[in-house]
Formats: C-alpha cells, sequence, structure tokens
C-alpha cells in the first residue's frame, strides 16, 4: 500500500519541500496544500447520512483526493483562510475566515490517520506559553524566575526583586504588524526608558523572567524520539545577545552540542507530556552548565540547523511521517 501524505503548509515553504522530496523518493505520495487557498483555488468536502457513511476529499488542479485514504497529516506551517478581495467589509472578512478555518479544522481532525506533530487543536494549547512553562515546571526543567501579569506595580516589584537584570517578551509567537508599524516585539531586556510606559501594560499581560546568563542558546528539535541538539552562539554578536531570532548567521557560530542523557530525555518527556510528536525547544547553557528551559515550539523551524550542522533532521522527520515515532530511547547526534 502506497503512504499517501497531506502537508498543509504554506507554498512557499522550502523545508516542507524538501522533506516532501525524499519522502517521493521513499515511494509515498505526498501532496502539499496551501489551507488559504481553500475554498478559491481548492475545495475540501464531505458527505455525512444518508448511505451511513462519511466521505471527505479534496478537489484541486483538476484532481479528486481522497482524504479518507490518507495514512498521515503533517500540520507543517498552514496559513489562515484569505476571503477574496471583492470582500472589503472587515467584519464579513474575518466572518468567512472563521467559518472556512472551522470547517476545515473539524475536517482534519476527524480524520483518521497520523497527524503529526499532532491534530491542530493538540498544536494550538501546546504552542501557549503559560501552559508549555507549567509542564516544563512540572517535568522538572529548571525555568527563570517569571510573572506573567497585566499589573504595572507587580511589574516594577519584581524589577526591583531581580535588581532590574530582567526581560519581557510576547506571549505570542512572532511579531505581528508590519516593518513600519510593528506590534509586540522580540525578547529585550527592561530598560529605565520602559519603565516610563509601564502603565501601558495593564492594556496586556507580558511575560517578565529575570535574566539568565547565557554561556550558549540551544535549540533541540525533538523528532518522535530522536533528539538533535544545536548550539547556538548568540553571545558572539550584539543583535542576538537577548534573542537569536534577530538572525545574524555570519557572526553567530552554531554546532552539534552533546546533550546530558537526563536533559535529552526531559525534553522527549515534554514533547510527550504536550501529545506532540515534534518539538522545537529552546534551552539556554549558564555560564555555570546549568541547562534552563525557555520555551517550546510545536512546528518551529529546523532546516537551518541541518544546513549549517549536517545533522539528519530531514530524514528523521520523513521516518515520522512514514512510521510515526520510533521507540524511545533512540538518539541522533551527540545527546
Amino acid at each position: 500500500m502506497t503512504d499517501q501524505i497531506l502537508v498543509l503548509t504554506d507554498a512557499e515553504d522550502v523545508t516542507a519541500g524538501r522533506v516532501a522530496a525524499l519522502l517521493a523518493s521513499r515511494g509515498a505520495e505526498v501532496l502539499l496544500l496551501d489551507p488559504g487557498v481553500v475554498p478559491h483555488d481548492a475545495q475540501v468536502e464531505m458527505t455525512a447520512g444518508g448511505t451511513g457513511r462519511v466521505r471527505r476529499w479534496l478537489r484541486i488542479g483538476g484532481r479528486d483526493v481522497d482524504l479518507d485514504g490518507l495514512t498521515c497529516v503533517w500540520h507543517r506551517r498552514p496559513t489562515a483562510p484569505v476571503p477574496p478581495s471583492t470582500v472589503a467589509d472587515p467584519e464579513v472578512r474575518a466572518h468567512l475566515a472563521g467559518e472556512v478555518k472551522t470547517y476545515l479544522d473539524g475536517v482534519w481532525r476527524a480524520l483518521n490517520c497520523r497527524q503529526v506533530p499532532a491534530p491542530r487543536d493538540v498544536i494550538d494549547r501546546a504552542d501557549r506559553k503559560p501552559y508549555h512553562l507549567a509542564a516544563a515546571v512540572e517535568l522538572g526543567f529548571a525555568v527563570p524566575p517569571t510573572l506573567i501579569t497585566a499589573d504595572p506595580d507587580r511589574l516594577l516589584e519584581f524589577y526591583d526583586e531581580h535588581d532590574g537584570q530582567i526581560i519581557t517578551k510576547p506571549l505570542q509567537r512572532s511579531p505581528r504588524g508590519t516593518a513600519e508599524a510593528p506590534m509586540g516585539r522580540y525578547t529585550e531586556p527592561v530598560s529605565n526608558r520602559d519603565l516610563g510606559y509601564v502603565a501601558a501594560l495593564r492594556q496586556s499581560p507580558m511575560i517578565v523572567q529575570a535574566y539568565v546568563p547565557k554561556d550558549v542558546e540551544l535549540r533541540v528539535t525533538v523528532v518522535g524520539a530522536a533528539v538533535f541538539a544545536v548550539e547556538i552562539h548568540s553571545q558572539a554578536t550584539r543583535h542576538t545577545r537577548y534573542d537569536w531570532r534577530r538572525y545574524d548567521h555570519q557572526n553567530t557560530p552554531m554546532e552539534i552540542h552533546a546533550l546530558p542523557g537526563d536533559v535529552a530525555g526531559r525534553c522527549r518527556a515534554l514533547v510527550d507530556r504536550l501529545g506532540l510528536s515534534f518539538g522545537a525547544i529552546d534551552l539556554i547553557l549558564t555560564p555555570e552548565g546549568d541547562y534552563v528551559f525557555l520555551e517550546i515550539n510545536p512546528n518551529g523551524q529546523y532546516d537551518w540547523l541541518e544546513l549549517a550542522t549536517g545533522l539528519p533532521i530531514t530524514a528523521a522527520v520523513a521516518d515520522l511521517l512514514l512510521t510515526g515515532p520510533a521507540p524511545a530511547g533512540r538518539t541522533k547526534g551527540p545527546a
């Protein structure tokens, strides 16, 4: 039986394209779908009742795909539904986008096949920072002293408790808005100037943490039971000192990291606790040699790590999509 794998992602996702090519070379049938084109350039349809059975299929490019014949759905980086440009009213656009998303989420959730890293609702839950921070603490990770608040007075107290050595970061995955008018922020230290605007905190809660000194930062990619750890020497350049997502690849060396077995095991346990089969975990290795948990991204990028170090993460993802998680205890690379 030929494996049939549906990859839900942005049409420009190069990383998914690499995995799809590898899967095809192994004999799998792979279809990449950008959910943002539904229902305008692709149709997802369903019938139920009357015949005593349920059928779901995708119609795209003149081709009908039986969704109930899929062996796996990879929720890679699906885009949100986009109403047609002919609909100008923002409230109507929001309603239409919500209808499409609700429908598609229901269809994917009901499919009787593997879902990587998990069904969409499980991914969304795992991505919420208060939720996965609590899980990390319960599993024994070291976590920076953390406050999530919308109370300016409490933030000022926290600032004094840690002698002003604190950082803030948003609750959402990445800053919103545009380059000209950004919303949110990267991880940043709290300056004296910031304290002058502390009253604005009442408008929305924010994550506040004690600053943790860094020797290096680690991106740990868990794929099933395989663990890949990469050192990001973020302190080598001022651009990435507080947040390596301000990429400065030319001046930020990356190397394979030999993760201690207990830390690797804890990373696997966190992914499992959150109901996932994949997760990208950010850690700090302090100058004293302590491993400190920051956060987990259920669908974090990894292609750049593979290109920099040669770790076979793409092959591990392909294995996961074809066969599911390997037995516990398997680790790729020095870990």
